[in-house]
């Protein structure tokens, strides 16, 4: 949804980022953005005020992680095999530290981070095969990719400090309305990684039995040959 306007501000600091900022410590930049934004999380028990904590660390999170690719390409002096592995290594990491710090807050419960955090996994595993068998890296689905998601996520903290825990009664359960908002976000990836793994599973499928028929025609019209050539 907002890919073009932000390559058009990512090229923008690219021109204007000093010769000492390289991409490894813009990926540092990154991973210290998601430590901040745990932190604020799991202080929101101390204070709410420090959601804005967590959402400042979203924050520098996007400019490390947006930015160490695009300055490699600016620059041209990218590493694909090493920025690659590097790149979405930390990003696992900076997850991992997103959720922790959400299901240690008094807003979210443990359950629902850690249920949003395998089914983005799940995501993640679905881009890289598809990487490897299809030839295609797409991180965004149905116009979010992961700057969306990290607005939508400065959205809810702000909601969180509006309003406060918030709970709801259903067949005598007492539930916390955030734990089900993320529960629900973790069940709409979980749908999204069903129908992508469906449709390339399909598209390979039609591939590779075109590739298989080309190589039987091709067996036939060469067997053909040799034996018009025999005769």
């Amino acid at each position: 949804m907002l890919a073009d306007h932000e390559r058009a501000v990512l090229n923008r600091l690219c021109q204007r980022l000093p010769k000492w900022v390289t991409p490894d410590r813009l990926t540092a930049v990154g991973m210290i953005g998601a430590a901040i934004a745990g932190l604020g999380y799991l202080a929101s028990n101390l204070r709410p005020e420090f959601l804005f904590l967590a959402s400042l660390g979203l924050v520098v999170n996007w400019f490390g992680d947006s930015l160490d690719g695009s300055l490699a390409r600016y620059r041209a002096i990218e590493r694909p095999r090493y920025g690659y592995f590097v790149d979405h290594s930390t990003d696992a990491l900076n997850n991992l530290i997103f959720a922790l710090g959400l299901g240690f807050s008094p807003y979210v419960s443990m359950d629902s981070a850690l249920f949003l955090l395998c089914s983005y996994y799940l995501i993640s595993i679905q881009v890289f095969l598809s990487a490897k068998a299809n030839l295609e890296f797409n991180l965004a689905y149905v116009y979010v990719g992961p700057t969306e998601l990290r607005i939508i996520a400065i959205v809810f903290n702000f909601v969180i400090y509006v309003t406060g825990p918030i709970y709801f009664s259903t067949m005598g359960f007492r539930i916390p309305l955030y734990s089900a908002l993320v529960a629900l976000e973790a069940i709409a990836f979980l749908t999204v990684f069903i129908v992508a793994v469906s449709a390339t599973a399909k598209k390979l499928k039609r591939q590779d039995e075109r590739l298989t028929d080309n190589a039987e025609c091709l067996t036939d019209n060469v067997a053909g040959f040799n034996s018009s050539g025999q005769k």
